[in-house]
Formats: C-alpha cells, structure tokens, sequence
C-alpha cells in the first residue's frame, strides 16, 4: 500500500511539473511627438501640402499626375493609381461636395520610422463632415503613405 501511495505521489508530482514560461518580446512601441509647427522645415510643409493636394485636387478634375520616385516611395507609386483615386473621389463628391483647400493642423514625429506626419483637415464645400488627409514623409522626404480619415480633434493612431 505504501508503495502504491508513493508511485502515484510520484506520478502526480511529475505530471504537476510546471512548465517553462517563455516570454514572447513585446513589439516595439510606437511613440509619437507633437511638434510645433514652427520646428518643422517650410519645405517639408510645402511638399507634404502640394502632394497631399494633388491627390485631393484629382477628385475636381479626374486628372492625375502620378507621383515619381523623388516623391513617394514604391509603395505608394504602386497604390496611388487613377483608378482607385477616381473610385474613392466619386464616393467624397457625392458625401462631401467639391474638394476646396487642405489646412494644416499638428505635425508628429513617429520615432519608430522616424517619419513626420502631417495632419490636414480637408475642406470641402458641403459642411456634413469633416474629413482628415494624413500625408506621411520618411526620413529621405518621400512620401511614405496617404491616408483620409473621419476627421477628430485628438489624433489617434490608426
């Protein structure tokens, strides 16, 4: 009897064997800055304004004058086609109006990618909504991504 209690003590302390934790790495967070307006160079305002605008303008004159390789990365080259640009425009004319000026609002400093992002608040002629353009430069001032999004007053990461 004692030899059965001490077998099965045995087997349930090896089968209660915890089992190593393995910490999987935390990804790496992004962190952003606000940056004052005034810190950011006139040049880099002016591109990411004219760019950003470019796009937007398309939706007033279904003409695009494609991005090149000294202003926006491959990737966005690649997804800025006429052809989507065209598709989302005629979904904003119908919701929003006709395309008016974009009015820059807060810069941040992404320090993961070390990249800037522009937030603008599009303006369009019907007063429904009020829409965002977030247009994004890399460290080599290319345009890294575009993104329109419902316009709210804290910026968000998305």
């Amino acid at each position: 009897m004692k030899k059965i209690i001490l077998i099965l003590g045995i087997v349930l302390f090896i089968s209660c064997k915890s089992k190593k934790v393995v910490e999987t790495p935390k990804p790496a967070e992004v962190t952003f800055a606000k940056l004052m307006l005034s810190n950011v160079s006139e040049l880099q305002k002016d591109k990411a304004y004219e760019l950003g605008k470019r796009v937007l303008m398309t939706c007033n004159t279904s003409k695009f004058k494609p991005f090149n390789e000294s202003e926006a990365t491959a990737s966005v080259i690649q997804n800025t086609t006429e052809e989507r640009l065209t598709k989302t425009c005629t979904k904003f004319r119908q919701y929003y109006g006709t395309f008016k000026d974009l009015q820059l609002v807060e810069i941040y400093k992404n320090y993961f990618d070390k990249s800037l992002i522009f937030r603008y608040k599009a303006l369009y002629t019907k007063k429904v909504a009020n829409k965002e353009l977030r247009v994004s430069l890399n460290e080599e001032n290319k345009v890294s991504a575009i993104k329109s999004l419902d316009w709210t007053d804290n910026f968000q990461v998305k």
